[in-house]
């Protein structure tokens, strides 16, 4: 079983919680307390992010990639962390922000800056439950596909970003999957939409096609999985005809530029 963020959360509640017993020890009652309250944060955070129960919306972030102030105050000390956490690795990391995969189709991090965002204002199919969206870099379309680290989206909500992304491609709009750092899960529907679009057969030859643009990618058992069981069912005649329909307006529209 792959634990994941699980494991490091629920290391990060132990250690919040022995520090809690150090300053209780020598006294410090009062200012023990937001520790006490960090490690029970962190400790829900760890249950809900197990592959058994699997709970994104625990933070609450809305389909508009926003999160409510209770979310913000009742989770602060995760949210915090985890952006912390990723300013941090990104610097010591030096991985560039986004990889072009395919024309116009971008993977990569969590867009925190406009360098960090492809040009050409692309739709955004964000796959986190922890990271804010940022309202400038997704004018032309927003899908929120709430994930844990380390976690994959389910095949129903890859097949639905998948379809979303095919619409787009057909406007002629440019697309960026991004999860906390371009790694796992966007790098999941990733293998969807080549695909979907006809780039590979097989999401297999799609990751092996990613792994050479961006060389960083970590797909763990979870993301395939789930990919398996996309793949089985997106054969069905609906999406057969769905997929027809994308590939002839995408066809057509690439004639009209002509």
């Amino acid at each position: 079983m792959n634990w994941g963020i699980s494991r490091l959360i629920f290391l990060k509640s132990l250690l919040n919680f022995m520090v809690f017993v150090v300053m209780r020890s020598y006294g410090f009652n009062i200012l023990a307390i937001p520790f006490l309250y960090a490690s029970l944060v962190f400790l829900l955070v760890s249950i809900a992010s197990n592959p058994q129960i699997n709970l994104p919306m625990l933070l609450g972030k809305n389909t508009d990639g926003s999160f409510p102030i209770w979310s913000m105050i009742m989770f602060g000390p995760f949210l915090f962390f985890v952006r912390m956490f990723s300013s941090i690795r990104r610097l010591l990391s030096h991985e560039e922000p986004y990889n072009e995969i395919y024309e116009g189709v971008y993977v990569g991090g969590w867009p925190c800056s406009f360098d960090k965002c492809p040009p050409r204002n692309p739709a955004v199919i964000d796959c986190t439950c922890e990271f804010p969206r940022k309202p400038e870099f997704s004018r032309n379309g927003y899908l929120c596909v709430r994930t844990w680290d380390t976690r994959s989206p389910q095949p129903s909500e890859i097949e639905s970003a998948v379809k979303w992304a095919c619409r787009k491609r057909a406007q002629g709009v440019p697309v960026f999957i991004h999860c906390a750092y371009g790694h796992g899960r966007s790098v999941a529907v990733m293998c969807a939409l080549l695909v979907a679009l006809g780039v590979v057969d097989n999401w297999k030859d799609a990751e092996k096609l990613i792994q050479k643009r961006r060389p960083y990618i970590r797909m763990n058992s979870l993301h395939r999985t789930a990919l398996e069981e996309w793949a089985k069912h997106r054969l069905s005649p609906i999406n057969r005809k769905v997929e027809t329909d994308v590939s002839s307006v995408i066809l057509s529209n690439s004639i009209e530029n002509k």
